[in-house]
């Protein structure tokens, strides 16, 4: 019992250590970003296992609900690793993310990749959806005029309140038109902060540095499960098609052979007319 209790003992260090996180998301977001040195495995960044180990779980559900004719907007790409992994599966991957500095690194990351493009779009803002889905099509992404895209949403969710989910969801709209799906894929976490803090291998002598930078300077996460989802895309606006449980890997934390997991939640939804 006191074992388990003893984590709580860093309740402190966290909350001196989150005290300067900027309060506005894209500030937040940009100054991570600027900050990222490298990606991957080893890099600096929590949320990228340097694989395509999670993304391989996706792809039969992929296959199974969206349109592979039409391309895929991945909102919240950051240096577009799950971007170029959807552009294997559809005409063209487009990633979209709040931070310039985030697009400036996937951009570069992507070199090579003619399927693949890239914009600074803050999806929260009033109509920032609309056009996306004609702009691909312009690119060549595949479709044929008002047919929309697909999505792909993946950790965005759960760093987001409620007003801003809702916001989302209604530029999702925007680029999914008639045809196409949305899949999301988010942590669920069943715990408070520091029971997530310690499932990632923090611990009162240590914490792990890409962990660490993520408390320092980035929005608190929450969980985002059915209930949440629920709220963000209601069912008088969203038809839900499948959803379940999933898990949401992580760069190595406790063991450098392999990624470390989350529990999640995913779901595929297509808007209703």
């Amino acid at each position: 019992m006191l074992a388990a209790l003893k984590k709580y003992l860093m309740i402190p260090r966290l909350v001196r250590l989150s005290a300067g996180a900027p309060r506005d998301h894209h500030v937040a977001w940009d100054r991570f970003w600027s900050s990222v040195k490298s990606t991957g495995a080893t890099g600096d960044v929590l949320w990228d296992s340097g694989s395509d180990h999670e993304m391989q779980g996706y792809v039969d559900r992929l296959h199974l609900h969206l349109d592979p004719g039409l391309p895929v907007v991945d909102i919240g790409c950051g240096n577009g690793s799950f971007t170029r992994q959807l552009a294997a599966h559809f005409p063209h991957a487009m990633g979209v993310d709040v931070s310039a500095h985030a697009v400036r690194r996937a951009v570069s990351e992507s070199s090579g990749l003619a399927n693949v493009s890239y914009v600074v779009r803050d999806m929260t803002a009033p109509d920032a959806g609309g056009g996306l889905g004609e702009e691909l099509r312009l690119l060549g992404g595949g479709g044929r005029a008002g047919a929309g895209a697909n999505v792909f949403i993946r950790g965005v969710l759960h760093v987001l309140g409620e007003r801003d989910r809702q916001a989302l969801a209604e530029n999702v709209r925007a680029i999914t038109g008639m045809n196409g799906r949305v899949f999301l894929a988010e942590t669920d976490f069943q715990g408070n902060a520091v029971e997530y803090v310690s499932h990632l291998g923090a611990t009162l002598r240590s914490i792990p540095s890409p962990l660490e930078g993520a408390i320092r300077g980035l929005p608190m996460p929450g969980r985002f499960g059915p209930k949440e989802r629920s709220l963000a895309f209601p069912a008088g606006r969203w038809e839900l098609i499948e959803d379940g449980p999933t898990a949401i890997e992580t760069m190595p934390l406790s063991d450098p052979t392999r990624a470390d997991l989350i529990p999640g939640y995913f779901a595929v939804l297509r808007a209703r007319n």
